[in-house]
């Protein structure tokens, strides 16, 4: 399955949400659900960023537009926070139904609130994640400002809200007043990791201090430095997604291309050598053992396997690429020349069956203050590397079996 975003809609509280689901290369390391901002979509560019960073690390993410926003049904005059929580909800049940259960939930501003108090109707969430969200669900009322006084008095006002005005009712600010986001936090018995950028001139930085107070352990705080609220910078919503990743995978049990601790146990340690082993439930992915070191090799869905990870034949090019570029690093060092910038290109010569190739492309670039006979030099040091010597040697493979 190739790295893509789907469009697809699910039932929510008051009628069809539109959402999109970003779906990695092979099987998810996990299914997250992210929530945006108050009066925002799903297509604003910190929820857009984040999903597609983290499809990059692995995950799969769904988001959508909450009632009457964006391509969903309804009415937004007759949503509250409360339809919000549903909607999450509803999100929640339609990945169980369809894919699996979200282990990651994501709120930014008033969705992270609401995320807070949704996350204990998600007993498969294992993580929680707030960015730039407000202590209270009735902070929103400051966007309102002095149309607050108007919907209270008259029952109903029209408000601007980012750059389009909405019909707020006063029963959405009565339900606002309803729920206790600190509460939610205090006893989510999940783990939560707050974001928050100290300049945030929309949700003050005080906001992430009294969830974090309130929150029991397994918590973590990261700053946003510089950003704003609405993560307008691309660089600063990658930055976050790939923070929510790293963390993330504490509480979830795997990493791209790492064997989950339960299936470590499949490949024990082998001294001086490699070892490959059965991978319980899994059709055909191999646990291996290099050194102590763990990894997870399969092949591609089209032949039977999960893409869990790169295939043998790919763990050899790669061999090929990392033993040339180490040895033209350490060769390089040795003579104390400035070589700044490297790297080795591995591909299959055009036409070669994956399973069965024969010869090699091999691609060598240098960088640095380099003259001419030093950067050949390199790459000749490139094709003396160990695993080159080895494939261009005819080798013997004595097999036996125990």
């Amino acid at each position: 399955m190739s790295k893509t975003s789907t469009k697809t809609e699910f039932q929510g509280s008051q009628g069809k949400l539109a959402a999109a689901l970003e779906l990695p290369s092979g099987r998810p390391r996990a299914f997250a659900l992210f929530a945006h901002c108050f009066s925002c979509s799903k297509d604003i560019k910190a929820a857009r960023e984040i999903a597609r960073a983290l499809r990059a690390e692995g995950f799969a993410v769904l988001r959508f537009d909450f009632t009457g926003l964006g391509g969903s049904e309804g009415d937004f005059a007759n949503t509250n926070f409360s339809s919000n929580i549903e909607d999450l909800v509803k999100a929640a049940d339609f990945l169980r139904a369809e894919f699996e259960a979200p282990k990651i939930l994501v709120g930014h501003s008033l969705g992270g609130a609401a995320m807070l108090i949704a996350a204990a109707r998600m007993p498969e969430a294992r993580a929680v994640v707030t960015i730039g969200a407000p202590a209270e669900a009735a902070h929103i009322l400051k966007q309102i400002g002095e149309g607050k006084a108007v919907v209270e008095r008259e029952g109903r006002a029209e408000a601007k809200l980012g750059a389009r005005p909405f019909l707020i009712k006063k029963q959405f600010i009565d339900d606002l007043k309803s729920h206790k986001v600190i509460d939610a936090a205090a006893s989510l018995k999940k783990a939560l990791l707050v974001m928050h950028a100290p300049r945030d001139a929309v949700v003050g930085v005080e906001n992430a201090t009294e969830i974090f107070v309130a929150a029991k352990h397994p918590k973590s705080f990261i700053s946003l430095d510089d950003a704003d609220h609405l993560l307008s910078n691309a660089k600063d919503a990658r930055y976050a997604a790939t923070v929510i990743a790293a963390w993330a995978g504490r509480y979830i049990g795997v990493a791209p291309g790492l064997v989950e601790p339960r299936e470590a146990e499949a490949a024990p340690p082998i001294e001086d050598g490699a070892r490959a082993v059965v991978v319980p439930s899994r059709p055909l992915a191999a646990a291996l053992s290099i050194d102590g070191h763990a990894y997870l090799a399969d092949v591609p869905a089209e032949e039977g396997g999960e893409n869990l990870g790169p295939s043998p034949t790919r763990l050899l090019e790669a061999a090929l690429a990392s033993c040339g570029l180490i040895t033209m690093r350490m060769y390089a060092a040795r003579k104390g020349w400035p070589l700044t910038e490297a790297s080795v290109d591995i591909r299959r010569a055009q036409g070669q069956d994956s399973h069965a190739a024969l010869a090699f492309e091999k691609i060598v670039r240098v960088g640095g203050a380099l003259d001419g006979a030093q950067r050949e030099r390199l790459r000749e040091i490139a094709d003396r590397c160990p695993v080159h010597r080895i494939l261009a040697a005819e080798v013997k493979i004595a097999s036996r079996l125990e």
